[in-house]
Parts: C-alpha cells; structure tokens; sequence
C-alpha cells in the first residue's frame, strides 16, 4: 500500500533531536511498527486488509489527539490503495499525521511501509508536511477542503445505493450476461464485545473497518466466484459512534463492474434492544481478481450504478493548476497580466488582475456565466441546462466563429463554485465540458471542450480582490488565445479589463446572487 510520504532516519528523533542539518518533522506525527503474525494473515497468508485498516486507524487517532489535545474518533477514510500485498514475517511500519484542521474536524495522512527483516530491505517513499510549504504540500492542502466536502455528502450516495438495488435488476437485463446485483447481496451481523472497544469504550473504528472489508469481500466473491483481492478503499464514512452491547448490520452489494475490477458498495447501521437501526459507517470498495498466472481476470458484467463526482474532479484540476509555480509572464497591459506554462505537451495560460470589488461580490458575480457576455465577446450565448445542486450548474456555451464564414462553436460546461472553507483558500468556480445525451452537437455549431478552466478569487481586504483565470489550453479555445499567446495581440486585456469595469459597475448590485437562487 502506498501514499505520499518522506523517508526518515530511524536511528534519530527530530522532535527531541534538532541540529542544524536536521530535517523538519510534524509535531503531529506518530509511528507504529508491528510484525506480521499467522494469526493477522488471510488464506493467501497474506496481511489482511481488515487487519491493516485496524493499524491505520489506531495510528491516526494518536496523531489526531495529539494535535487537538484531546479524546478522538474516527469520522472518516478516503483513498486508499493497495498497491502490494504484504507477507507473514514482514514488518509493516505506519506513519500518520495531521494534513490540515478544520474547525471541528481534521484530516491525518497516512503512510505504510513494507520492511523485511531478512533483506533489509525498505518501501518508503517522501512525506509531505504538515504546514503547506512547498508546490506539492499546497496542493494537497487545498485539495483536503474539496475531499473534506465530498465526505460529507458521500453517506447519501452510499445509502441511495444500497436501499437501490432491487430497482438494479429490471435494467441489468440490457446484457444477457449480466449478474443480478441481487445474487451479491451479503447481510451478516456483529456484536460488539469489549475486546471490540477502544480506549473511549466505543467500537475501535478499526474493528468495524474489518467488519465491512469482510463482508465486502464476501459480496466480491459472489460475483466472481473466486477469492477477490482489495485494491482500493473510497471514504469510509462514520456517521455516529457505536458501543459495547450493539448489534453491527453490515451490508454489502456488487453496485458496478469495469474489465478487471469491481466496485462494492458497503454500509454498517447499530442496534441495542428494539431501538431502530442506526447508520454507522459507509464505504465503497475495488477489488480485482487474479488468476494463478497473476493476471487479472476479466469479470462478468453487472449494471453499473450511475454515480459520478465529476464536480470532484472539476475542482480538483483547477487547485492543481493553481498549486503550479512555473508560469512566465508573456504581456502586460492595463494592469492585467497573461501568463503562460507549458508542461508535456500542454499549454496552460492564466490571466492576473485586481478589482475593488469585495471578494464575495466578485465571486456570485463571475458565478452565473449567463452574466458572463457582458464583458465577454466569446461568450455570444449562455443558458442554464440544468441546476444540478446550489454549487453545482450545467450551462450551454455559444461562441463566435474566429474566421469570417465560419461555424461558431458551441460548449457543455460543468460549473462548480466553492466558498472558502478559511481565509487561507479562495473562492473557486471551476469549468469543464461534459457530456450530456439532452444535448448532442448540432450542425449549427462545432462542439468544442474545455478540459480545465477557470477562476480563483482571493480577498486581499475589505474592498479589494484578486482575480485569476486559468485555462488549459484545447484545439477549440486556442483559436481565441492564440495571437494573445503569440504576443501580436493584447484582446485578453480589453477583455479583462472589461471584467474589471462589469464588477466595479455591479459591486453594490442585489442581483449577484448565485443561478439556484434567482
């Protein structure tokens, strides 16, 4: 299993040993080293997953307490991925710590090492710290504010699922053959003992991970017929906490099918007595299956469940642009600044400005595109499709043709806007195209695509803001950057300092209010 990580000298503690040459470690970070024993081991005499999650957790909520100070529980796991499995004898080395905290919550990274003992040999690959200093801790600290609000509305996604799967074998009938998603239902019970129980005297949420991989991997099997390795692990998902005495129902069903993986949706709800059931954990688990050649087989097909986070990854891809430090300034004009980066093969471009605009003015704004052909000659048409959620909006896009005689292009852009979680992030609307079978291309316009595009905005105070727009760069938006990049035009100027004159001439306006509520 792998995850970001530093490699460390083991042989000195940089909390208590601080020379001049000494490497910077988080305050918040803790180590944990167990051997791998018969008894921890599966029937492959490997390392079980269950039993590593139960490590993992136990690490991370020392590191947690150790940096609030206080008594900590588990809200939630997301992204792990098992990338190796791990024999008897070898020794697993867990490192964790605090990623960023929140107001009421915070998130712990985690590493785990391989290590024999035999060989002396090590896995360890670099760490990233705690405070975001360099290129790469920046992004993964802007990146924990959009996972943090993903986890938050997982537990629906998961719930939707589980109580849908009746409503999953009238339309699995397009393949002849499909496997019922009925047929990988798994329904077990647990009662939790105190050997099941953490130092607070609630179920060690380690335990119930192990509960729910059990399950999971029971529905796996049902599907393929084989014993199914865990690859990867999606936020698990505490809802509340649960005691000695309770009852656990775990769930567990086969929701979506790829080539050589599947996809198993699982849950955990508590009981005492005749008191209803209470939803406890949530999580989505990979497996593939491995034949005795070591390649993956290909597995039979099941309906796949619709759920994508595309507003997800829309955010993600433009942190990630953000978080870039390399570009160079190719003009500037009025105040407004154009910027370029090319990085293999792709060429990202940003345009920098300042308004005296409040920052949440700018934002609700910039938000509704419909607004956006105000200052924007490419914008010739915006309409809403769809309002997907308060943050979330589906929009048709139609620009003008740049040649005379020309077809115009025409876009399905993806909106999703962010507030900032503290006063160390900005607000984000987020762009990209999408595909949608309402809104096939027609023959009045070329159908172009927007991979990453977007805005952040940055309160510098009260009254003043600072405006970034990125784009990268596609075969259908070069053709209205191009003479900009080339430095035979500055339209990128007249552009944006039109932005400037449309937010300055709106800043006190009531009708900056986001499209979900107009």
């Amino acid at each position: 299993m792998t995850s970001k990580g530093r490699d460390a000298d083991d042989t000195q503690d940089p909390l208590f040993c601080q020379g001049p040459e000494e490497v910077y470690r988080n305050p918040t970070e803790l180590k944990m080293s167990q051997i791998v024993l018969p008894c921890h081991a599966n029937h492959c005499g490997e390392l079980s997953a269950g039993q590593l999650l139960k490590w993992m957790d136990s690490t991370a909520c020392l590191s947690a307490e150790r940096h609030a100070g206080c008594s900590c529980v588990t809200a939630s796991v997301d992204d792990i991925h098992f990338e190796h499995t791990i024999g008897v004898g070898k020794v697993v080395n867990i490192i964790a710590k605090v990623n960023r905290a929140f107001t009421s919550s915070m998130e712990v990274g985690i590493l785990v090492n391989c290590e024999d003992l035999y060989t002396d040999r090590q896995w360890k690959v670099q760490l990233k710290q705690v405070h975001p200093r360099t290129q790469l801790e920046q992004m993964e600290y802007s990146l924990a504010a959009e996972r943090r609000r993903m986890r938050l509305i997982h537990a629906e996604i998961i719930t939707d699922l589980l109580s849908s799967s009746t409503a999953q074998l009238g339309e699995c009938q397009e393949y002849q053959d499909a496997v019922p998603a009925e047929r990988t239902r798994v329904e077990s019970v647990e009662l939790v003992l105190p050997p099941h129980a953490n130092h607070q005297v609630s179920t060690f949420g380690g335990q119930i991970m192990a509960w729910m991989e059990n399950v999971a991997t029971i529905a796996a099997s049902r599907l393929c017929n084989a014993h199914p390795t865990l690859r990867s692990i999606d936020m698990f998902h505490f809802r509340g906490p649960s005691h000695i005495g309770d009852r656990l129902v775990l769930k567990a069903i086969v929701n979506n099918t790829f080539k050589h993986s599947m996809e198993v949706g699982v849950c955990a709800e508590a009981y005492q007595g005749g008191e209803p059931l209470r939803h406890i954990n949530s999580a989505f688990m990979t497996f593939e299956v491995l034949g005795g050649d070591g390649k993956q087989c290909t597995l039979p097909r099941i309906r796949p469940e619709p759920v994508i986070y595309l507003s997800y990854n829309n955010v993600s891809a433009l942190k990630l642009m953000d978080t870039r430090n390399n570009w160079v300034l190719t003009f500037e004009k009025n105040k407004v600044r154009l910027y370029t980066l090319e990085e293999n093969h792709v060429l990202c471009f940003k345009v920098e400005m300042h308004v005296s605009v409040p920052a949440e003015q700018t934002f609700h704004l910039l938000s509704d595109l419909r607004r956006r052909k105000e200052w924007d000659r490419h914008y010739e048409e915006c309409e809403v499709i769809t309002q997907v959620d308060e943050e979330d909006t589906l929009y048709r896009v139609a620009a003008p043709s740049v040649s005379k005689g020309g077809k115009g292009q025409d876009f399905i852009l993806l909106a999703s806007r962010r507030k900032p979680c503290d006063a160390r992030d900005p607000y984000l609307i987020a762009l990209r195209s999408v595909t949608l079978p309402t809104n096939l291309p027609t023959e009045d316009y070329t159908r172009g695509e927007v991979l990453c595009a977007g805005f952040t905005i940055w309160e510098e105070s009260s009254t003043s803001t600072k405006i970034t727009y990125y784009n990268q760069a596609t075969p259908g938006v070069l053709p209205y950057i191009s003479t900009d990049i080339a430095g035979l035009s500055s339209s990128f100027s007249s552009t944006f300092s039109a932005c400037g004159l449309f937010l300055e001439a709106n800043k006190d306006s009531l009708a900056a209010l986001p499209p979900s509520a107009l």
